[in-house]
Formats: structure tokens, C-alpha cells, sequence
């Protein structure tokens, strides 16, 4: 299974909060990790490491806080997760940070593995902040609609029989 860490999808989601209201000139801890209903020791290890990787920018005071570095535009889902993760690597082969595979020049697969790294890299790159801030209609994908390979389309007949 590929996983991002509850870490990053902790940042995903403060770094939306943050998005979703531009108005506030900052952000602090605890506001934010009540926003978000997380623990505040979570949130502000989180925010520091944010903020050292240049997706937010801290300031120090009694009215201190946090906001975004960027516009949210500017912000891509590949930015926050290489932020928090690394580099993308689906495989150790697909990693440019580690040695060679001993196996790599017999292998049959590869350059599929890059290949597909590439794609899940481009896409998570061409998602931005400002689209997270605002969510999908609910009934546009459900959770455990996805069966196999292909999206499960919500059933017409079911849904009337159920109004």
C-alpha cells in the first residue's frame, strides 16, 4: 500500500484551514489545532516543520503566528507532501536519492516504476492548495465507492428507491 504519513495529511489539512481564510493576516497553534480538532504539540511540530521547508512563514510575538508563504495557487499537493516526506519514491529504484539497485539492469519493470512515479508525481503536482480549500460537492465521490480499478458510479435506481 502506498501511504503518505498521518503527519502529512495532518499538514494537507492545516494547511487548507489556512487556505480557506485568506482574511486572517495569521494563524496560531492553538487556534488552528482547535480548527482542526488536533493536539496542539501535533500542530505546532508540524507547523515549524512547514515553515523551515518555506510553505509558511512564522512570526514571533504575543500576536504571532503562522501564515501561507504563497498564494495557495502557488502551493501544489507535491510541494506539502516532499515537504513533509521527501522525494517521491514509489519503489527504492524510483527514489533519485538512493544507490542503484543491484538488480536494475535485468530488470523487466523499472521504467514502468519510473513511469508511473512520474504520473503520481505530476499529478499530486498539478493540485493546488486553493483547490483543497474548496471541497468537492459531497456526492461527487463517496469513500469506498472506488472498487478495483475503475470509480463505481452511484446506482440511480438505488438512490430513488432510498428517497
Amino acid at each position: 500500500m502506498i501511504r503518505m504519513t498521518r503527519l502529512t495529511d495532518y499538514a494537507i489539512v492545516l494547511l487548507t484551514f489556512c487556505a480557506r481564510h485568506p482574511e486572517r493576516p495569521l494563524t496560531n497553534t492553538r487556534d488552528l489545532a482547535a480548527e482542526a480538532h488536533l493536539p496542539v504539540p501535533t500542530v505546532g511540530k508540524i507547523l515549524k516543520l512547514l515553515a523551515k521547508e518555506g510553505l509558511l512563514v512564522s512570526h514571533r510575538g504575543v500576536r504571532g503566528g503562522y501564515v501561507l508563504a504563497r498564494h495557495p495557487e502557488k502551493i501544489s499537493v507535491a510541494d506539502i507532501v516532499t515537504a513533509l516526506e521527501g522525494p517521491l519514491a514509489i519503489t527504492e529504484c524510483s527514489s533519485h536519492t538512493t544507490a542503484p539497485c543491484d538488480l536494475e539492469s535485468c530488470c523487466p519493470v523499472a521504467t514502468n516504476w519510473q513511469r508511473i512515479n512520474q504520473a503520481v508525481w505530476n499529478t499530486l503536482g498539478n493540485i493546488t492548495l486553493s483547490e483543497l480549500a474548496r471541497p468537492l460537492p459531497e456526492r461527487f465521490v463517496t469513500l469506498g465507492a472506488w472498487r478495483g480499478n475503475a470509480p463505481v458510479a452511484p446506482d440511480p435506481v438505488m438512490e430513488k428507491s432510498s428517497s
